[in-house]
């Protein structure tokens, strides 16, 4: 049985005040006893002050990204062993806006993972398709290539104590979200494609969905059979909705 995960993905928001404010109100409503792991990924620069918060709370915490490299003349990039040695457990590698708007490659998304497992760090994929490839049926084809491209470098093998995101680049901030037909459609094919290589691999996979994933719609998508859990955009940033969400896994 796959335990669901909830990451909360904040992007680039917050301040110190908010950030505290926000974290002070997931731990009063956090239980242990949920049913769901749950994580939250707030910018680099907060990391530490989240670390320091979430101590003792059963409240993993996770990054944004994470550089290719270990160490070394890279401008701008944080690396797995620095991010590892403040704490974090999860790091996201491939987000749409990643891809789309810097524009990373496939290859490139692929050597970031790679460094995410090299530094002890657990792998958020993600992966999805735009708009315009949804509509010219492409969509298995695009997140194939994705994982592929980390196959290619790893083997399916380096797939193992990672998890994937499946977030449609057209339902994230546009208010949209797949129907959970659709999305469960996707996540079953991930599925399906892994098992092919590793059906053992592919049984303990934790598929997330990132398609603008709310309070409000958490619940049915997460009654689908191969979605286990979120990759949460917005509703991360608000401590009651996050936690419904939580509690709906």
């Amino acid at each position: 049985m796959r335990q669901p995960l909830v990451a909360g993905n904040w992007k680039m928001n917050g301040t110190k005040a908010s950030v505290e404010s926000l974290l002070s109100e997931l731990k009063a409503g956090f239980s242990d006893a949920l049913n769901a792991e749950v994580a939250v990924c707030p910018s680099y620069i907060f990391l530490e002050q989240a670390a320091a918060a979430l101590k003792g709370t059963g409240i993993a915490l996770g990054s944004q990204n994470v550089c290719d490299q270990d160490k070394g003349a890279f401008t701008g990039e944080v690396s797995a062993p620095m991010l590892k040695e403040a704490g974090v457990k999860y790091a996201i590698v491939g987000h749409s806006e990643r891809r789309h708007v810097y524009g990373e490659a496939d290859a490139l998304v692929a050597a970031r993972f790679a460094a995410a497992k090299r530094g002890g760090l657990i792998p958020i994929l993600c992966v999805g398709e735009k708009l315009e490839e949804r509509e010219a049926n492409i969509t298995e084809k695009v997140v194939a290539a994705q994982i592929d491209a980390v196959i290619d470098l790893l083997g399916i093998e380096g797939l193992q104590g990672s998890v994937i995101a499946y977030e449609p680049v057209w339902a994230i901030g546009t208010g949209k979200t797949a129907s959970p037909e659709q999305a469960q459609a996707v996540h079953a094919f991930i599925r399906a494609k892994l098992a092919k290589q590793d059906a053992a691999l592919a049984d303990s996979m934790q598929i997330l969905y990132g398609g603008s994933m709310n309070a409000a719609n958490a619940a049915d998508l997460l009654s689908q059979a191969d979605i286990d859990g979120g990759l949460i955009g917005g509703a991360a940033l608000k401590a009651e909705d996050f936690l419904t969400i939580c509690r709906a896994g």
